[in-house]
């Protein structure tokens, strides 16, 4: 993760709410046109932070038009190791 002097640290209930709008929007908008769709307010760069966060961890890649793609899929993981995917 990038570091930077963080004024606002995220809740996780703010991290929940931007993964949801993340999974519903996905591939559709940017980083400002998604933080817009935010149901509640939030400081820009607290929501540059939980981008970071979910980047860093596999949760989401920006594509080299800036939108942002939701890629975790933990239900499909679980599919191909009931399927006998064998994992290190």
């Amino acid at each position: 993760m990038k570091q930077t002097t963080i004024l606002h640290s995220p809740t996780l209930e703010s991290v929940i709410m931007v993964e949801k709008t993340i999974r519903k929007y996905s591939q559709e908008y940017g980083k400002y046109q998604l933080w817009k769709k935010l149901p509640r307010k939030m400081m820009y760069q607290t929501f540059q932070v939980i981008l970071d966060y979910l980047e860093e961890s596999g949760k989401i890649i920006i594509d080299k038009d800036g939108c942002i793609i939701w890629v975790w899929n933990p239900e499909g993981i679980r599919k191909l190791i009931s399927k006998g995917v064998k994992l290190r």
